[in-house]
């Protein structure tokens, strides 16, 4: 029997009109949708389906709305199909940075309207945490690991820089402040990078810059609830399995100014048998990812009303 892990994605998947077919056709969508703009205190629902997309594209507003669009896309998923089964075939769940909370709500870690006000503050606090436009994050393809942090080395003499996201093969993202990002950005044309992509982000995380942004969510972190999962975390800040509250508070912590190890997290997963991935939530960059990783494995995705046929059918045949 196949093994399956589920994927959330983070920042970077926004774009307008994310989730609003799901919400025009399902009333699970549209019920947490609803509540996510009771617990915020504005429309978030209006943000995803109509921007603009300047305000998305805004950390604080970003992070809350990318969890709602994939909240409501596993509801709508997990309305198809049997709780019970989904715990007998899920093996684990990952998100992509702020794609971590929505994979705890999954595993039954958070309850989503504590993680929604959780991230919305996250974002807060990591936007006041740099001055705007004085941090960038961009990705470096075709370079190994080691050259790009010998290339942040010697571009730290302008300012803060560092791997954040170690992705997939020949795939390092680098955050920091923007002069020395930029620097890197040349070292790394002169290096032979077949390609350099700047991300839309509005802040630097996963990177030394975010230590303000840590010691704040931290405190709120220890005042929100927190329960044991029922499917094993693989966590981005050490790529480990965790299931314990405790662990899991300090994991999301630390993950903020630690570099995001997704490459050795779904190599984890595929070690203890996975070889079935489903993505959950907007766009289809972490299936992109995981494919550039191993082209051997499944790799499926519900975003809209067309990929959550495919991926149910697949699914009820994997398990049947």
């Amino acid at each position: 029997m196949s093994k399956i892990a589920m994927l959330f994605p983070g920042q970077g998947s926004q774009y307008v009109g994310m989730g609003k077919a799901l919400s025009e056709r399902f009333e699970v969508a549209r019920i947490v949708y609803k509540e996510a703009d009771s617990v915020l205190g504005w429309e978030i629902s209006r943000l995803c389906f109509e921007g603009p997309e300047e305000e998305l594209n805004l950390t604080a507003k970003t992070q809350p709305a990318i969890l709602a669009t994939s909240i409501a896309a596993w509801k709508v998923l997990e309305n198809s199909i049997n709780r019970t089964d989904f715990l007998r075939w899920c093996s684990f769940v990952a998100g992509h940075s702020l794609g971590e909370y929505t994979a705890l709500v999954v595993a039954g870690g958070l309850r989503f309207a504590d993680a929604i006000a959780l991230v919305e503050k996250r974002g807060q606090y990591m936007q006041q945490a740099v001055p705007q436009n004085s941090g960038a994050m961009l990705a470096i393809l075709g370079l190994e690991k080691h050259q790009v942090e010998e290339i942040c080395r010697e571009a730290s003499t302008l300012g803060v820089v560092s791997p954040a996201n170690l992705n997939c093969p020949g795939q390092v993202v680098i955050a920091g402040n923007r002069a020395a990002v930029d620097q890197a950005s040349v070292l790394a044309r002169d290096r032979g990078a077949k390609k350099i992509i700047p991300l839309t982000v509005s802040v630097p995380s996963h990177c030394a810059l975010m230590e303000p942004a840590c010691h704040q969510l931290q405190s709120v972190l220890e005042s929100t609830f927190f329960s044991d999962l029922s499917v094993p975390l693989v966590n981005n800040a050490g790529a480990r399995m965790l299931t314990s509250a405790m662990k899991v508070r300090e994991s999301l912590v630390a993950q903020l100014r630690s570099p995001l190890l997704w490459e050795d997290s779904i190599r984890l997963m595929m070690s203890q048998g996975v070889d079935t991935f489903v993505e959950v939530g907007p766009a289809r960059v972490l299936s992109g990812l995981v494919r550039k990783i191993d082209r051997k494995v499944g790799v499926f995705n519900v975003e809209d009303v067309d990929s959550l046929g495919k991926t149910i059918e697949v699914l009820k045949a994997l398990w049947n």
